[in-house]
This record gives structure tokens, C-alpha cells and sequence, in this order.
């Protein structure tokens, strides 16, 4: 099942979906991001958790457009603590260096370091192996961070 969220222009903003080979939702985001819109695509992203009581969350970022900073506190006090009830346990973030989205993925890891396994990464393959890693019987990934 794949969600398509549009913004009022009818631009596509957010595509997230489960990917049964990899057992981990994935999230695309991409333009500009409203506090509105980033709720809506949070909360659309949380019911792909919980419909398949998935632990491993991968967000695309590398497309998106300007800082998640005004959304940290809803995350922080509301997302989180519901993304943990539906059993997240890893996250991966990828980001462009280039972009403000960068900045506002290491303000949310520091954030959320006690919450959950969350990563920032500049490379789509090595979040994947990372959370392919976190999926191996007995394993802890490796800490990488962004350079």
C-alpha cells in the first residue's frame, strides 16, 4: 500500500509506503514542507508502522525543502511516543548536506537519542545497510553519523 500526499497546489510532498522485502517503511519527501503537511505526512507514515507492526522507519529527505525545526516539539511530544508504541525501534535519515533539512535531522537525533536507534546518513545504501544490519538476529549497527 503506497500514500501519496499532495499539498494545495497538487504537488506531491510525501509518498510513504511499506516495503515487504525489507520489512521497513519508507517515506519520500520532496519540495516544501509545511508544519501542516508534516504532520499529516507523520501521521500517514505512523499508520504504515502500525498496520504492519513495523520497527523500522526509512526517511528520504533529500528532496525535501527548508527546516523541520517548528515540527521537532510535536514529534518529540507526540509522533515519538506513538511511533514507539507501534514498536519503531530504528531510524534512518537521508539527507543532502546542501539542504536545511541536514541541520534539522541532527537537532531531531539529538532529540530523540533515547528514544530510538536513529541515524542520519548522505548515502540511500548505507541507511539501507544499516537498517538491514539492525534486522540480523542478535546485531547492533554500528553508530554512523553524518560527516
Amino acid at each position: 500500500m503506497k500514500i501519496t500526499l499532495t499539498n494545495s497546489a497538487n504537488e506531491v510532498y510525501l509518498t510513504s509506503e511499506y516495503d515487504p522485502a525489507n520489512h521497513w517503511v519508507c517515506n519520500h519527501w520532496q519540495g516544501e514542507q509545511t508544519y501542516v503537511g508534516m504532520v499529516a505526512g507523520a501521521n500517514a507514515c505512523l499508520a504504515l508502522l502500525q498496520q504492519h507492526q513495523c520497527a523500522y522507519l526509512l526517511n528520504d529527505n533529500r528532496q525535501a525543502v527548508g527546516l523541520w525545526d517548528e515540527i521537532l516539539e510535536w514529534v518529540t511530544t507526540s509522533w515519538t511516543p506513538r511511533a514507539m508504541a507501534a514498536g519503531l525501534t530504528h531510524f534512518a535519515q537521508v539527507v543532502s548536506l546542501d539542504t536545511l533539512a541536514a541541520d534539522s535531522s541532527e537537532v531531531m537525533r539529538v532529540s530523540l537519542k533515547d528514544k530510538f536507534h536513529m541515524h542520519s546518513f548522505t548515502i540511500m545504501a548505507e541507511a539501507q545497510a544499516w537498517l538491514r544490519a539492525a534486522q540480523q538476529p542478535s546485531a547492533t549497527p554500528p553508530a554512523v553519523t553524518m560527516p
